[in-house]
């Protein structure tokens, strides 16, 4: 079951986060990684920053195995800290949560990934999202995303199909 996250689930998002984060360990620049990967408090920044995190729950037991941000910035909305318990990888939760994030919203959608990360880009294209490469995508980034230069330089944009329907 799919639902929206709550203060109550703070620390199942923190705890997801961290454990499926450990994939970029080794793989994303070693000035990018730090321990834990999202700090509580840096957690909390983001959704006080607008992003509204969907959980997914398995085995019915309202226990927490991935989750998703979405957050609506300017005329679009991006994903944001998609995440999936590292034990229950490719069983269908990453898709059902990304396919309800798309449900959610009438805007473009844009997900930024770490360029090193294959298989999150992978994962996007499968389900329909085209990477944006050179000038336009440090303009993305610059434009909807608050991070750090270095974080540019090291990233990729994916958007969806409306994105490249727009006027």
């Amino acid at each position: 079951m799919i639902r929206s996250c709550s203060d109550a689930d703070v620390d199942a998002i923190y705890a997801i986060i961290n454990d499926a984060a450990q994939a970029y360990r080794g793989i994303i620049p070693a000035d990018r990684w730090h321990e834990p990967y999202m700090p509580r408090e840096e957690l909390r920044g983001e959704i006080g920053a607008g992003v509204a995190f969907l959980g997914y729950e398995g085995d019915g037991d309202g226990e927490l195995v991935g989750v998703m941000g979405a957050q609506p910035i300017k005329d679009v909305t991006l994903i944001r800290h998609a995440y999936v318990r590292t034990t229950l990888r490719r069983r269908g939760v990453g898709a059902a949560l990304l396919r309800e994030c798309l449900a959610r919203t009438d805007r473009p959608v844009l997900i930024g990934t770490w360029a090193a990360a294959i298989w999150a880009i992978s994962f996007s294209e499968k389900h329909g999202f085209a990477v944006i490469d050179g000038d336009e995508k440090n303009r993305l980034l610059k434009t909807y995303w608050s991070i750090p230069e270095r974080q540019v330089e090291t990233s990729v944009v994916l958007a969806d199909p409306r994105w490249f329907q727009r006027p």
